[in-house]
């Protein structure tokens, strides 16, 4: 059974419909038979079809015509028409596809169309082109059975003479039209311009929309009549009583016009189509195709002249086809005629001669796909025929290997798998309330990127963090009864730089997990063991809180070989309230890049130890100022070839520690990896790094 999403819809021009998950296009045998002569049977046409990519839904019979459903994929916007799937058809079956020119004659005794109406575009980049016709004196009234007939065969409920010609183009071109009443538009003018804060629009399915400033509309003297490439106003619709009309036909950029879609929910052929590269050459072609029928079945004068606003183009470039590559990449041998004659039925102009197996072509210009060589060899490929293809013919492939950054972040990967973490992936947008508590990768003043056109409400600005996101996975994961749930992620970061028009994407990781800031820092110490830089890995703490949501009494930044790495530490009591966390977690995120840099990517092999370790303790009494970073630093470079590892253990302050001090307790650990060592030699050790701590900061021993 044919499910057809159209039925009952009014369309005039630009209108509603359903939003459909597939793109769907029904076309009528009898209308595609005014094209081409059809003598094949309608399951060979449709295995045909499917086979070169357009796949047959149904076929129902409609008061004796076909109603034919098609899947088309998103790159063919060529076959949303009866005359693309025409044209598919002729190049599929080597059938000639002719159709009309339209030539409609002006009136001489008419006034001049420039005099009639007037348009202004201020908007060239999202309307790269605008076109106007008038016809005056023309009678609204019910369409011939023929034209209705065609529309409902597709669907679509015929309404008036002028509205049901509007669709029928459609149609039958792929080039939404709209007519207004030229009667009803202020000033007898048309703007394309941005809405102002505050419009609004009564369209034609009857409800106001509020119009933002990031939208494109056509408007009269004083108001907007049209969402621009997606609905028309109700004010300013065809009725019985409308005699002078004016045609539109035009282009506007896909990106508005999908952007205005999707904000206000609202969904229509037009639309349909205008998200999607549109044929240039239709423009115009479409606006004669219209007036054309206007004046044969509503009557009235066309008036002289066309006025066009922008009219640009996109160059189309040759495209470079090579016979080798044709035999390398389908594995199969096909003759240059063959290649020769496909190029041709698929409506490529020749730049040039064929020389030593290379051609060179251009695309017609409702084919928008078609940009690389590697696109005229599918074209090949799918006109020849997938089937002729074996199966088994054997393709040379060479497996590429993996960039620096690709093994890095594998590595990276593994190490907090391993750890028990969870890879997340989410949002490269994020609203802006969740990105203000990340604030410090940005210099002063400087603000996260908000984007103006999002296919999101709310998720408007560009994340200059991962953490803000990775805390709301736990938060939801909490919801859902899993109360401690660590996670990371490894994605692109935004941060806006001075004087640029891009921002700057550094790679992040990014962990939130239970625990304190001595659980993120392990997890950032196994990733510098991982890829053997932990003695390159150096703690600083801050005077000022890293980031708000981090507490600054346990919160670092992180070095790595004298870079600033990355960060650390526990979230707030605060912050763990904001998203109603009811177990304390931490937050740690490191910049890929010093990693990248750094990192040693071949894999050193140490023997595990089978001598025993000795192992020390010691508690320096230091100033307040000194880190232990900076105690860990000097204990290294002074404990000799013996020392394998220290590790800090607490810090005293108070008792009876002078103010200004404090006790910093850590471990060490010594071995010799050919014999025992004897307690001696730790001692000896340990009475060197005393030595160099009581140098260079004045450390004692506490007793």
């Amino acid at each position: 059974m044919l499910t057809r999403g159209f039925v009952g819809i009014e369309f005039h021009g630009i209108f509603s419909t359903t939003l459909r998950s597939k793109i769907i296009m029904i076309v009528s045998w009898n209308w595609l038979s005014e094209y081409l002569r059809l003598e094949m049977s309608v399951d060979q046409l449709a295995e045909k079809l499917a086979l070169s990519g357009l796949n047959h839904e149904s076929t129902e019979d409609v008061g004796g015509d076909l109603a034919i459903d098609l899947e088309v994929t998103s790159n063919r916007p060529d076959c949303l028409n009866h005359l693309g799937i025409a044209r598919e058809i002729g190049v599929l079956f080597e059938i000639p596809v002719k159709w009309h020119e339209p030539l409609p004659k002006s009136s001489e005794t008419a006034d001049s169309v420039f005099n009639v109406a007037k348009v202004e575009n201020h908007e060239p980049l999202l309307c790269p082109n605008f076109t106007a016709r008038v016809v005056t004196g023309a009678t609204v009234k019910e369409s011939p059975w023929w034209l209705r007939k065609r529309l409902e065969t597709l669907g679509v409920r015929p309404i008036s003479n002028i509205v049901d010609i509007t669709n029928y183009v459609l149609f039958e071109c792929g080039q939404p039209l709209h007519a207004y009443d030229l009667v009803k538009l202020s000033g007898h003018r048309l703007e394309v311009r941005r809405a102002k804060l505050g419009e609004e629009l009564i369209a034609i399915n009857g409800k106001t929309y509020k119009l933002h400033p990031n939208m494109l509309v056509i408007a009269d003297a004083e108001r907007p009549v049209g969402l621009a490439g997606v609905m028309g106003g109700l004010e300013t619709e065809i009725s019985s009583s409308s005699k002078d009309i004016l045609i539109e036909s035009a282009r506007f950029d896909s990106i508005s016009v999908r952007n205005t879609s999707r904000e206000l929910g609202l969904f229509s052929p037009s639309s349909h189509r205008f998200e999607r590269p549109m044929d240039p050459e239709k423009t115009d072609w479409a606006s004669r195709r219209c007036v054309e029928m206007i004046l044969d079945l509503a009557g009235g004068q066309l008036a002289p002249g066309l006025i066009e606003v922008g009219g640009s183009k996109r160059e189309r470039l040759p495209i470079r086809l090579r016979q080798s590559q044709i035999e390398r990449v389908l594995g199969i041998q096909i003759g240059q005629s063959t290649v020769l004659d496909i190029m041709n039925r698929l409506g490529l102009q020749s730049s040039g001669e064929s020389v030593l197996g290379e051609s060179s072509w251009t695309a017609p210009s409702w084919r928008s796909d078609l940009d690389r060589e590697i696109d005229l060899i599918e074209e090949v490929a799918r006109v020849y025929g997938y089937e002729h293809i074996p199966e088994d013919k054997p393709v040379p492939l060479a497996i590429a290997s993996r960039s620096r950054r690709e093994r890095v972040e594998s590595g990276v990967r593994e190490v907090l798998t391993g750890q028990g973490l969870f890879e997340a992936v989410t949002y490269s947008l994020i609203s802006e309330e969740l990105s203000k508590p990340i604030t410090g990768d940005l210099s002063a003043g400087m603000v996260p990127i908000r984007l103006e056109h999002s296919s999101r409400k709310k998720e408007t600005t560009l994340r200059p963090s991962l953490a803000p996101s990775l805390i709301e996975v736990r938060s939801y994961n909490q919801s859902h009864g899993a109360d401690n749930v660590s996670v990371f992620e490894l994605a692109h970061v935004y941060l806006p730089q001075p004087d640029q028009d891009l921002p700057n994407e550094p790679v992040r990781v990014s962990a939130v997990c239970g625990g304190d800031w001595r659980s993120a820092k392990g997890l950032a110490e196994a990733i510098a063991s991982r890829f053997q830089v932990k003695h390159l890995l150096e703690t600083r703490l801050s005077e000022t809180a890293v980031w708000s949501i981090l507490d600054p009494q346990s919160s670092a930044e992180l070095y790595l070989g004298g870079r600033r790495w990355g960060v650390f530490g526990n979230m707030t009591k605060e912050a763990l309230q904001a998203k109603g966390l009811r177990v304390a977690c931490a937050v740690v995120e490191l910049d890929l890049g010093p990693l990248i840099d750094l990192a040693e990517l071949q894999p050193q092999y140490r023997k595990l130890p089978d001598q025993p370790g000795v192992m020390r303790d010691l508690s320096l009494v230091v100033p307040d100022s000194v880190r232990w970073s900076e105690i860990a630093r000097v204990a290294h470079k002074s404990g000799g070839p013996l020392l394998e590892g220290v590790e800090f253990l607490d810090t005293f302050r108070g008792g009876n520690l002078a103010n200004g001090t404090q006790s910093l307790h850590f471990g060490m650990t010594f071995r010799d990896s050919q014999r025992t060592l004897s307690g001696e030699e730790a001692d000896q050790a340990v009475g060197e790094i005393v030595k160099a701590c009581s140098a260079e900061f004045g450390a004692v021993l506490r007793t």
